[in-house]
């Protein structure tokens, strides 16, 4: 049988329309103390105006009922079955901040973190350091901690509390579970093989986080790691080959654009702030004809549990919106990775708000931009991996099917 992304692949076709796929991350919510969720709560006359003539609807970006990572809620978003194409965190950081990575290396995404001498972590973030600081801290590990066990370790600064080990070595796999209790005021659990290939990269990564506490000892409050998402470098399609496209990434953080290097989009730099995001599709517009543009502060703040922050970051980039309607998008999607609510603060099972906007919806009557709105929109509730060949389809870029 035929996969939808081979069907897509035959029938995509080059027009020269533009795309954008604007990706709150984390953007959906549940009701807050007000009875709203924060895009409910969230003054935004822009999305306002632009859902009275779109689609609205819902995405599951894995299936009903299972909570996505980041890493798949995007591969999602990108037109591929994160079930299939299951790519761990590590190889997305390390190839959003530059790290080399050969052949059999293991990559991890580290965390600083806040723990006890008996390895209860009180911070998973240390409080999101700031990013010079967690810099400075990987190069004190770097000096301190070369091998373990004779694997060698590599070292790469990331964002806030974030960075990326290397692992180098004979006999690694990726088989090896999260090093991270998930809560803060647990104790550490430690990491674990999946399958008896991965073993030897569990010992190793418990003896990393050993080392790194020992070598951070007196700090504050960045004493510990965790790690995360082991894994090497996939092999996977490119989507300007799927889709006949011209596809860039605009965005801030490691590991989105690692998976945007990943998928086979140019990654540019595009400042620091939102608003120099913004300002960077401007520059980029006639070079591309496919553009993702990436928010990651909703879903900070969600997982912060700060409802009030989450609401805000909406209402800046509401306000931002204009510059980029300015550019006459031929189609726009506005959804998240996920759906991150402050109430939970984490991410959630929850279906995806999406708003798809282009002169050939069939129903723009919705009032705004909200999970009521998208709960009776006509878009529906899909999976996430369709929205992609949808945006292909409302751009006049997908030949007919069939005679």
């Amino acid at each position: 049988m035929m996969k939808r992304m081979d069907m897509l692949g035959r029938l995509a076709t080059d027009n020269g329309k533009k795309m954008v796929l604007l990706v709150l991350d984390g953007v959906g919510g549940l009701p807050g103390p007000e009875g709203k969720t924060e895009l409910e709560a969230a003054v935004t006359p822009n999305f306002d105006a632009l859902a009275t003539k779109s689609e609205l609807g819902f995405l599951d970006m894995v299936d009903v009922g299972i909570t996505p990572g980041s890493g798949p809620g995007h591969l999602s978003l990108f037109g591929y079955d994160p079930m299939e194409y299951a790519i761990g965190r590590g190889i997305l950081e390390a190839m959003g901040v530059g790290a080399h990575v050969g052949p059999g290396d293991v990559c991890a995404r580290g965390n600083f973190c806040t723990v006890t001498e008996d390895f209860t972590v009180v911070d998973r973030r240390a409080g999101r350091i700031a990013t010079e600081k967690s810099a400075l801290l990987v190069q004190t590990l770097s000096e301190a901690i070369k091998d373990i066990d004779g694997v060698q370790v590599r070292f790469s600064p990331g964002k806030e509390h974030r960075f990326v080990a290397v692992f180098s070595g004979d006999g690694l796999s990726e088989d090896v579970a999260d090093a991270d209790p998930q809560q803060d005021g647990r104790v550490m659990r430690w990491a674990t093989p999946t399958s008896p290939k991965g073993k030897k990269m569990a010992e190793v990564a418990n003896a990393f986080i050993r080392q790194v506490a020992e070598v951070l000892k007196g700090e504050s409050p960045a004493n510990g790691c965790l790690l995360r998402g082991f894994s090497s470098a996939p092999d996977i399609p490119h989507m300007s080959d799927l889709y006949k496209i011209k596809p860039v990434a605009v965005a801030t953080y490691p590991m989105y654009k690692g998976l945007s290097k990943l998928v086979g989009m140019e990654v540019v730099e595009a400042g620091e702030t939102l608003e120099q995001l913004f300002e960077s599709l401007k520059r980029l517009w006639a070079q591309h004809d496919f553009f993702y543009l990436h928010v990651k502060y909703t879903d900070s703040r969600g997982e912060d549990g700060d409802f009030a922050e989450k609401t805000r970051v909406i209402e800046v980039v509401d306000g931002l919106l204009p510059r980029l309607l300015d550019l006459a998008p031929d189609v726009l999607a506005v959804t998240g990775d996920h759906s991150t609510p402050s109430v939970m603060s984490g991410h959630s099972w929850h279906p995806v708000p999406y708003l798809l906007a282009s002169p050939f919806v069939r129903y723009g009557d919705s009032k705004r931009f909200t999970e009521r709105e998208c709960r009776v929109g006509a878009g529906y509730r899909m999976a996430g991996s369709k929205l992609i060949g949808l945006m292909l389809a409302h751009a006049r870029r997908l030949e007919k099917f069939g005679a």
